[in-house]
């Protein structure tokens, strides 16, 4: 189903939408917000983010809010569908002088009914780990601001990590602490650990344990966002500078790269299974990127402005075998050329894949269709499919093969990295391995489609010799090396970008028509740019790869969304204004209307300051 909307319903705020799978109602009396329910002026503000951690209560209530709202920080218990929100009853109110709290992050292996690692970034480059339940300070980290004078963008606890976290500023530095450690009283030296395309990797010199224990430099201007794949061994970064760069975390080496169509990229997600990258931006389009592949393999066009947050949906995914097609068409070389894709990419396939339900060595592979949603500052939410048709693109009939064919046919193994440990004991090494398959090209351009396909995830492992980056061991497997965007490039980019206003994009203007796009973003990129990354593996031209439209597109903000979460029984959003949604999933049990009465405002409490 196309986009909806336009004429008299374009303002008109959305409280329920349709998919194949049902009504998705929203739940008012499951909002929760500032305890008086009174919207803030959010003209200026840190956008609102919301995070969630279970805390594995017996009671079978164990899912814990937390929410950023202008200089206050909330944190209760989350309800859900079962029972409306008592926002007279926060766990832990903050409020916060001087500084905005502008992300957050709860650590999932520590959380407990009676205690929460609670990770929150500010706005003047702080991060402050604090314990929402028992209503600790515990440590604040980069104090005199000695580390990093810009604001917070995102941080998150590094997964299996129960003292390692990585926080992204504005400056495009991240850099990785240990709770254990201080910062130190004066301004860190580092040395050069590892360089590669447009990033690089530092150490401290200091011979005493300190934080950060590294620096990663990466891109040109700010980390809006980066997120580890599901298996914790790998780093997506989406940056200003419009590239995503996949990173193997441990050994810090590059494993691929994506230029946006135009502008910064703001957010991206990992798929369940660690197969896709999705990135969202101000091109107003979500571009699904390959990871065994490296390269772009749709975009999605249904958002009036820039996309804030993307993320996938674990829950609508459906899996199945599928037998291997007896009948093709073509010459010998493109069938051979087909059978070797097809192969390479189940090989890459890891072993610890959620999805991966039967083994690919008997000639059978796996239908996969995943579910993504995504929210913009046109204040619409958009679900997408990805399906078989457009993640494996089939040849042009014309002769018949057999299973002989596809028996006979040679494959080869995609290459895997190495482990490699981090941090300073045991308890912070994380295992890490890789592969990236080189792409083909099957088929001419593809049509616009409401699906793609799929069959391949974040790559294999093998067992080799561990090596530490704390060392200075450089490892070089099968890594993609691209070009970047040169300093003067990206200043005239950031210049044209001042035109992209808000509701006023390209992808608007433009409608339906690919050709007019790229004579729109033609306008405002210069002829180096082009040359370097448009119609690249980077950055493929519009009519080079399938262009996806939403299943769902319905305003259900007045003002811009900055959160989408999917959980087991409904999705979490949010706007600026500060009101957080659940979206109840079709057959699970909503609220009765009787239960608003919980929701009556509520006096204000004393909050810490600080």
């Amino acid at each position: 189903m196309a986009a909806e909307g336009g004429g008299k319903e374009t303002n008109e705020i959305k409280t329920q939408f349709t998919t194949r799978e049902g009504v998705y109602k929203l739940l008012p009396n499951s909002e929760y917000s500032r305890p008086n329910r009174v919207s803030f002026n959010s003209q200026g503000s840190n956008p609102v983010k919301v995070s969630f951690v279970n805390v594995n209560d017996q009671s079978g209530n164990g899912d814990r809010i937390c929410f950023n709202v202008g200089r206050e920080l909330y944190f209760y218990i989350y309800k859900g569908v079962r029972k409306a929100a008592d926002l007279s009853k926060p766990i832990d109110k903050r409020i916060y002088k001087g500084t905005l709290p502008t992300c957050h992050d709860s650590n999932p292996l520590t959380a407990t009914a009676e205690s929460v690692s609670l990770l929150v970034g500010f706005s003047a480059g702080q991060v402050q780990l604090i314990d929402p339940i028992k209503k600790e300070t515990s440590k604040l980290f980069n104090e005199d601001r000695l580390i990093d004078k810009t604001p917070v963008t995102c941080l998150k606890w590094v997964p299996g990590s129960e003292n390692l976290f990585l926080v992204a500023h504005g400056s495009g530095s991240m850099y990785l602490y240990n709770v254990d450690h201080t910062c130190g009283t004066t301004a860190p030296h580092y040395q050069l650990l590892k360089q590669g395309e447009n990033y690089a990797v530092h150490t401290s010199k200091s011979k005493t344990a300190r934080n950060p224990l590294l620096r990663w430099t990466v891109g040109e201007g700010v980390v809006n966002e980066f997120a580890f794949s599901p298996d914790g061994k790998f780093l997506a970064c989406a940056g200003q500078d419009g590239f995503l760069r996949v990173f193997c975390f441990d050994s810090a080496e590059l494993h691929g790269t994506m230029k946006s169509y135009f502008g910064g990229l703001l957010c991206l997600c990992w798929s369940p299974d660690g197969r896709y990258v999705v990135t969202g931006g101000e091109d107003d389009l979500v571009t699904v990127w390959s990871f065994s592949d490296c390269r772009v393999i749709a975009r999605g066009h249904g958002h009036r402005s820039w996309v804030s947050v993307v993320a996938f949906d674990h829950c609508i995914t459906s899996v199945q075998d599928c037998e291997v097609p007896t009948e093709f068409s073509g010459s010998d070389e493109e069938f051979q050329e087909l059978v070797q894709f097809n192969g390479s990419r189940e090989r890459a396939n890891s072993a610890q894949s959620r999805l991966s339900k039967r083994n690919s060595t008997d000639g059978r592979g796996v239908s996969v269709t995943y579910r993504f949603g995504s929210v913009g500052q046109d204040t619409q939410l958009c679900l997408w499919d990805l399906t078989e048709d457009i993640l494996f693109p089939h040849l042009p009939l014309s002769r018949t093969r057999t299973n002989t064919n596809v028996m006979n046919a040679t494959t080869s193994s995609a290459p895997s990295g190495d482990t490699v440990t981090l941090g300073t004991n045991g308890n912070n090494s994380v295992s890490s391995s890789g592969s990236c398959v080189p792409s083909y090209s099957l088929s001419p351009p593809l049509p616009r489609s409401n699906s793609l396909p799929h069959c391949s995830p974040a790559g294999g492992s093998s067992p080799n010799k561990p090596t530490s980056i704390m060392d200075g061991a450089l490892i070089a497997t099968g890594v993609s090396k691209f070009a970047t965007l040169a300093l003067h490039e990206a200043s005239k980019e950031r210049h044209a970008e001042k035109d992209h206003k808000r509701n006023h994009s390209m992808s608007y203007i433009s409608n339906k028509s690919s050709d007019k796009l790229n004579q729109l973003i033609g306008m405002h990129a210069t002829k180096t740019e082009v040359a370097k990354a448009l119609g690249t593996a980077q950055c493929p031209r519009m009519e080079e790869v399938p262009l996806l439209e939403p299943l769902v597109c319905k305003k259900i903000a007045h003002e811009r969304l900055t959160v989408l979460i999917f959980l087991e029984d409904c999705l979490v959003t949010a706007c600026q204004e500060g009101f957080v949604c659940t979206w109840t999933r079709p057959g699970k049990v909503g609220l009765l209307p009787s239960q608003n009465s919980a929701n009556s405002p509520a006096n204000s409490q004393s909050g810490t300051v600080v």
